[in-house]
């Protein structure tokens, strides 16, 4: 299969993707209130792809939802092409994915990441993963998050749990603070096995994400809180904001490529606080 294949293959997943979590969303919103959505390019002189990002705000379940797509292509600044697997010879690229961050009105709920990205420089990988970021902590539902993940990548290949659990673990966590931002999930980059079983891996992982929410979100909605547990929601945010800001691969890679920046800092939420 060649590499236009491959993109093209990839890039309408994560745009099905998208409409197919959006419309879910809504729903359990129970369609009150809909996504707005804003579409960019990445040069408006020329074709370099861009993308389109939808946001749902001041929901009575939501208090902020993002649900960025983008497919771009170009060449890699000299920079960048040194820390890009396979640029240092061709500063090429193209990359497609989606990220998705869910911020929840109710403190019980926790935060919720998810994304998946192909990349081809000379030669194409994947990378993403999913993680969940409480303000409270609840065992019964970070159990349900790990085996959940767990009995996905076990469908894969048997290794994929640990190593990717691992991976998260080390990859979401605050030098500055020493302390982890959440309580994990799965985590990993360069994946380039086999493209046709590394594809249906990542497929296996948007549908479990979507299964994963739901199971969180519809548990939890009802649930009282107080304004101290608020307050230890926005102290969380303020966590959630320092990692993304000074450590994220994927917010860096998009402000280095020049990508959207609205859509690129959709993750951040809407209030947050510092002690």
């Amino acid at each position: 299969m060649n590499k236009e294949i491959k993109q093209k293959l990839t890039s309408n997943w994560f745009k099905l993707l998208q409409d197919i979590i959006c419309r879910d969303l809504e729903k359990i919103e129970k369609n009150k209130i809909k996504f707005k959505s804003k579409k960019w390019r990445r040069n408006k002189i020329k074709d370099e792809g861009g993308g389109e990002f939808r946001v749902l705000k001041d929901g009575k379940i939501f208090e902020k939802v993002g649900v960025n797509f983008s497919e771009v292509y170009g060449k890699f600044s000299n920079e960048m092409k040194k820390n890009i697997p396979g640029a240092s010879k061709n500063p090429n690229f193209w990359a497609s994915g989606i990220s998705v961050v869910i911020h929840m009105n109710n403190p019980n709920i926790p935060a919720i990441h998810f994304n998946t990205r192909f990349i081809y420089t000379s030669h194409g990988w994947f990378g993403g993963g999913m993680d969940v970021t409480p303000c409270i902590k609840d065992l019964k539902e970070e159990k349900l998050l790990h085996n959940e993940l767990k009995k996905m990548c076990d469908r894969h290949n048997k290794n994929y749990y640990k190593k990717y659990k691992k991976w998260c673990d080390k990859y979401f966590y605050l030098p500055h603070r020493k302390e982890a931002r959440g309580i994990g999930g799965i985590f990993f980059d360069y994946k380039k096995d086999n493209w046709e079983k590394d594809f249906k891996f990542i497929r296996d992982l948007g549908v479990t994400f979507k299964m994963i929410y739901n199971s969180i979100i519809n548990k939890k909605y009802k649930k009282k809180w107080t304004s101290k547990e608020k307050e230890l929601q926005y102290i969380k945010r303020g966590r959630y904001v320092e990692f993304n800001l000074l450590y994220d691969r994927g917010t860096k890679f998009g402000l280095q490529t020049g990508g959207n920046t609205e859509a690129i800092l959709m993750s951040l939420p809407p209030n947050a606080k510092w002690n």
